[in-house]
């Protein structure tokens, strides 16, 4: 479905992505995570066919993406951004809507809005201006948006970049089930995400990046060892498998700071505090 080879941008001197190789298949689920700076987006981003690559190859549903224009791209891609504020104050409905732009009137373009809408949790919101919403609830507004897009899409491609971002854990796993639910009707999903938790919960395989490049793929059993984790993120952890759905659990150890160490102020004070005490002892 989606085929990477030997992926090289850079933005003047800086290695943005740096010979990147990557197969997902048709169905997969797939969630890239990596700490800030490591390429994920833009990683989306040269998938998703709007920034170049300087060279390899990036082919989706056997078609190179250099051969394809951003309008062809659109019937069968869906690209939801990390950031998507909106200054005109359209409503909600009006913004799903919009994901039926790219496609010949059918007739049913009513009905799938409608559908997504109700799907997301939105119908109550319908009217509202996207202005007056919450982060969480314009999320997931441009979610349905692009869900309509490809409502009647065989075999679409979506493409997640902090979907759930400022969303309550209940929408956050919503988002994600409904994501997941498209992989069975053989659509493909490629995600960036943060919690690991929920990156073994509901992917299939897992990439993880650091600076631009691969370091490790496969699924999340594979992926989420104790060792990886710290070279990708620099923090401690514990991994365990949970034996009554066989999946990954993370749970990272807690950083403690000593105030008095980091806080040259807070120091200066206990030290003088100390010679006082001293003083009144002797």
């Amino acid at each position: 479905m989606i085929h990477i080879q030997s992926l090289n941008y850079a933005v003047k001197s800086r290695t943005i992505i740096k010979d990147l190789n990557l197969f997902v298949d048709k169905g997969e689920f797939v969630s890239i995570i990596g700490a800030n700076g490591a390429g994920k987006s833009s990683l989306l981003k040269l998938i998703a066919g709007e920034w170049k690559p300087d060279s390899g190859e990036l082919r989706m549903r056997g078609e190179s993406l250099h051969s394809l224009s951003m309008k062809e791209m659109a019937k069968f891609r869906g690209y939801l951004h990390q950031s998507n504020s909106m200054d005109i104050p359209f409503t909600v409905e009006e913004i799903v809507a919009m994901g039926r732009y790219q496609h010949r009137a059918t007739g049913l373009d009513e009905a799938i809005v409608a559908e997504c809408m109700t799907l997301c949790s939105l119908d109550h919101l319908r009217t509202r201006s996207i202005r007056e919403l919450s982060g969480g609830e314009q999320q997931r507004v441009h979610f349905a948006r692009v869900l309509a897009q490809l409502w009647d899409v065989e075999g679409g491609v979506l493409l997640l970049d902090e979907p759930i971002s400022n969303m309550d854990i209940q929408y956050q796993h919503q988002t994600l089930a409904i994501a997941k639910s498209l992989c069975k009707i053989g659509f493909t999903v490629i995600a960036v995400l943060h919690d690991l938790n929920l990156v073994a919960q509901y992917s299939d395989r897992v990439l993880m990046m650091k600076s631009g490049r691969a370091w490790w793929y496969g699924i999340p059993n594979e992926v989420f060892k104790q060792q990886h984790i710290y070279t990708i993120f620099g923090i401690d952890s514990h991994t365990q498998v949970n034996p009554k759905n066989l999946v990954t659990q993370v749970e990272v150890v807690p950083l403690v700071y000593d105030i008095h160490e980091i806080n040259s102020f807070h120091r200066q004070q206990r030290e003088e505090d100390r010679v006082l005490v001293d003083s009144v002892i002797s």
